[in-house]
């Protein structure tokens, strides 16, 4: 199935009784239903929701990057004109909040447990990153808010800082945490040490890489938000916030930070203007506007500007990396050897340890049969924002390093480098990588092959030709991939140290008059879930779109559930849908028994109707659910009335997404500056729900990937002080900086779940970076090019490799 050139079907009857109207089932390119409010301005975010008697939190940050704080004079800011309150990390600690943490224990190769330093809200004693929350001013407006901060003084007392992961671990290097000696939060390694030194010394050939991957800010379109609310009657909370799983916000903040009972905290995450892995955690602002609100007996509302974000929001990648490839004379691989030192910022996040550990040496394979890998992870503490997920999260470092020694290790053997990947793919399914993974379905041969095709790469030396012949330089870059989705099997996520179980659930509501409510444990912060869901209902019920709704984001109406990140809600949270579906169409066959007086057995239900076998009885499904809940004819209790069904899923294993990506790219040798001339992008994504969809995640994935690869780096001066702290200096794509994106899918459905989906939220952002470098480096002719290739990046690296154009 195509995810290219597809455009909406024709409009659609409405109302309980429209059966006979086509459903927008399974497969069909439906437009998204919840963009109609979005594009006419009719979203309900966090900053649009409003309050009686709603007050404004504004909070002081850190000024640097690492320093005791000697005192806090608040008292003139605390009677200000409009402040309500002012809150420091001592009125925290009397409250006794417990701190932030981190979610997945990780041990090092001794067995001791990670060194998880405390996250207070607010701190008491230090400041370990520009931009940590120091003050919290509650005040009648924004203006007031502001005003009191900066009647705030705070002293300091600065101390050495150090923002670099391969210096952290130095002896002499600024000790950031007393938990952990020389800032190293574990040493953890997987693999066969010895199958992969015995490899190496029988190789052929060995391709070495030194390898930074930038550090990046994620950037979603609406900065974070939290508007806290108490009510006093009944000691009870109701936190509205930007939250991709309000359900987790809800247990960390009452299990852990002890904010309130879990029953007397509702979260509801309403509309989310994306997240892309930052909207998972849970931040101090939260906290901080939960305390508030019940200090001054009022709601308490903060919303982030950009300029906050940057330093308040968990950023993503930075790891500074050394791997070897071991090949045989044949250009078959023999063995993989990778270090990695991983920035985790000044303090651990949420999901922060699982991403360079499991969601990334576990991807190490790649799509080859490598029959021995061993990675060793150094995880570091500097004096930066914390680091966690974000969009990819550990797969895209992991695809990073791979597909770099693939296209390398191709230009020293000789060997073309569609040719190198093919010969060392994996063809028979399933397949027990040496770092853990068990890949069970996938043609990475297919993949390959349409994207050459594609991509016109035979043609690729003739627009080389003719852009030399104007003074320009083309390279040609591919990126074979594969990620792990649809987070995970309860029972190996937690062997493997998650403190969560990664199921979901789902809970399917049929109305009296047919229509249908779908509540999902799923978050949708820009998926299209509203649509996708509501697709997979009416193409199993037979009925119109428009007469399913789907209800997501509120801990007090939906039943617990893990939220979305990874490429999880297709594969995990629609497969708990189809279960709960399997129960209301088994309940609903026995209410067409009782209406149609018939035997169960005889039920036949099809687009819709329920028929009884061999007869011309029939009912469509609005007149069995009105039966079912009138229940006339269940006579003597022989069925319960009613039509709702419940259901939690559990995935037996990951699901593995691949895909090849091919990226051709001209570059100005004059300027350095590089222009993405063509992208292509084949992917196996399983079965596709609503391919227009996949196509805009797969785009945006894209884009991300080239922003990382040619512009995006979060650099830090030696303070630490955030160099590219605004938009000013962190360059983001636009529109311009790319070209009409090929998208193309093959298919092999996923044998692990009742849909054969894999997921396709993240394939993007994990493959396009190393296609982009690999095009770059193809075109300059040279790989010391680190990323982001930048012109000034690139301009150096020709002069470099060109000593007579410096000379003169």
């Amino acid at each position: 199935m195509s995810a290219t050139g597809t455009t909406a079907t024709g409009t659609m009857a409405t109302g309980a009784t429209a059966t006979a109207a086509k459903p927008a089932g399974v497969g069909a390119p439906v437009r998204r239903k919840e963009d109609f409010r979005f594009l006419t301005g009719n979203g309900r975010y966090t900053a649009d929701i409003g309050r009686p008697g709603l007050a404004c939190l504004h909070v002081l940050r850190s000024t640097h990057a690492h320093a005791r704080i000697v005192r806090i004079q608040a008292g003139h800011a605390s009677r200000m004109p409009g402040v309500l309150a002012v809150i420091t990390g001592a009125d925290l600690a009397a409250d006794k909040l417990g701190p932030l943490v981190c979610g997945w224990m990780i041990h090092s190769t001794d067995g001791s447990p990670m060194r998880m330093a405390p996250h207070p809200a607010l701190p008491a004693d230090t400041v370990r990153h520009v931009g940590e929350p120091v003050v919290a001013i509650v005040a009648e407006t924004p203006e007031a808010a502001r005003d009191a901060a900066e009647a705030v003084v705070i002293d300091y007392e600065e101390l050495p800082a150090v923002v670099d992961p391969a210096a952290a671990q130095a002896e002499d290097a600024p000790q950031i945490h007393a938990v952990a000696p020389r800032n190293t939060i574990f040493h953890w390694q997987l693999g066969d040490a010895a199958a992969v030194d015995a490899a190496f010394a029988r190789a052929a050939s060995v391709t070495r890489l030194d390898l930074v991957n930038n550090r990046l800010v994620p950037n979603a379109m609406e900065p974070r938000a939290a508007l806290a609310e108490y009510d006093p009657g009944n000691d009870s909370f109701t936190l509205w916030n930007t939250s991709q799983n309000p359900h987790v916000a809800r247990l960390v903040l009452s299990a852990f930070v002890g904010v309130a009972p879990e029953h007397r905290l509702r979260v509801v995450a309403p509309d989310v203007g994306g997240g892309f892995g930052s909207k998972i955690f849970i931040y101090p602002e939260e906290v901080v506007a939960l305390v508030a609100a019940r200090r001054v007996r009022r709601p308490v509302r903060w919303v982030a500007d950009r300029s906050e974000a940057f330093v308040a929001d968990a950023h993503g990648r930075d790891h500074v990396t050394t791997a070897e490839m071991a090949f045989d004379p044949h250009g078959k691989i023999l063995g993989l050897r990778v270090k990695t030192v991983a920035n985790l910022g000044a303090y651990m996040s949420t999901f922060s340890s699982s991403v360079p550990t499991y969601l990334y040496a576990t991807l190490l394979s790649g799509q080859y049969a490598i029959p021995a890998i061993h990675c060793t992870v150094d995880a570091v503490y500097t004096n930066t924002v914390p680091v966690d997920a974000y969009r990819g999260a550990g797969r895209p470092e992991a695809t990073f390093v791979v597909e770099r020694l693939m296209e390398v290790s191709a230009r020293r053997l000789g060997i073309d480098p569609a040719e190198l990947r093919r010969r060392n793919f994996v063809t028979s399914f399933p397949h027990q990588t040496p770092v853990i993974m068990t890949y069970d379905c996938g043609d990475y041969a297919a993949s390959l092959d349409k994207a050459l095709a594609l991509a016109d790469v035979a043609g690729f030396p003739a627009r080389r030709r003719e852009a030399e012949a104007r003074g320009r330089l083309r390279g040609l870059g591919f990126s074979t991939y594969i990620e792990a989705c649809g987070l995970a099997p309860s029972q190996a996520a937690g062997s493997l140290g998650a403190g969560v179980g990664l199921w979901e659930s789902a809970e399917v509501r049929v109305n009296p008059t047919g229509t249908v409510e779908v509540l999902t444990g799923s978050h949708s912060h820009g998926q299209g879930h509203e649509t996708t869901f509501a697709q997979l209902v009416a193409d199993r019920l037979g009925i119109p779109i428009d007469n399913v709704a789907v209800v997501h984001g509120d801990t007090d109406k939906v039943q617990f559930g893990m939220g979305t990140y990874g490429s999880r809600s297709g594969a995990v949270g629609m497969s708990a849908i189809v279960k709960a579906l399997d129960k209301v169409e088994a309940k609903a066959r026995k209410v067409a028994a009782h209406l149609m007086e018939a035997s169960e057995a005889d039920i036949v239900f099809e687009n819709g109707t329920f028929t009884v076998a061999g007869t011309d009885k029939r009912a469509s499904f609005a007149e069995v659910a009105l039966n079912a809940y009138t229940a006339h004819r269940f006579a003597g209790g022989a069925l319960e009335p009613g039509l709702k069904e419940g259901a939690f899923y559990d995935p037996v294993n990951f699901t593995f997404p691949a895909g090849c990506h091919v990226c051709e790219v001209e570059i100005d040798p004059e300027t350095g500056r590089v222009t993405v001339e063509r992208f292509t992008a084949v992917d196996d994504f399983g079965n596709v729900i609503n391919p227009m969809i996949v196509e805009g995640q797969v785009h945006g994935g894209i884009v991300q990937g080239i922003g990382q690869a040619l512009m995006e780096q979060a650099v830090y001066d030696e303070s630490g002080q955030l160099v590219t702290g605004s938009y000013n200096d962190y360059v983001m794509p636009r529109a311009a900086d790319v070209p009409p994106l090929a998208v193309d899918t093959t298919v092999t459905p996923c044998p692990g779940n009742p849909l054969g989906i894999k997921g396709c939220g993240e394939a993007g952002a994990i493959a396009a970076p190393a296609a982009v470098m690999n095009a770059v480096t193809d075109a300059l002719g040279t790989e010391d090019v680190p990323m982001p290739a930048n012109a000034l990046t690139v301009w150096r690296a020709l002069q470099r490799t060109r000593p007579q154009v410096a000379a003169e």
